[in-house]
């Protein structure tokens, strides 16, 4: 099998089980995220300003995991982008030193 040919299935395999982890993630902060809310509408007692301080949270880690997502999603693009080398001859002689 040809080298190029097993690091791109090596990395499909890595690229897969990080998605499937992710998701995972995403699931297990969901549920955790309604728990939080449910607990928050029916603890009176807890000030309002705590439970601006919660929402935020909650919305900060929605943010950076959709940043996260992104980043990997660029990245192994980037490297399965490379495996197939340039497109035309164009974009080899771009990329050549020129004196």
């Amino acid at each position: 099998m040809d080298q190029k040919q097993l690091f791109r299935e090596m990395l499909e395999f890595n690229k897969a089980a990080f998605d499937n982890n992710l998701k995972a993630m995403f699931l297990y902060q969901t549920q955790s995220e309604e728990y939080i809310l449910r607990f928050l509408n029916s603890a009176v007692w807890i000030p309002e300003e705590n439970r601006k301080m919660t929402m935020q949270w909650l919305e900060g880690y929605k943010k950076n995991y959709e940043h996260l997502k992104a980043c990997a999603d660029k990245n192994y693009r980037k490297i399965f982008d490379s495996l197939n080398g340039p497109k035309s001859q164009d974009a080899a002689k771009d990329k050549s030193f020129k004196s």
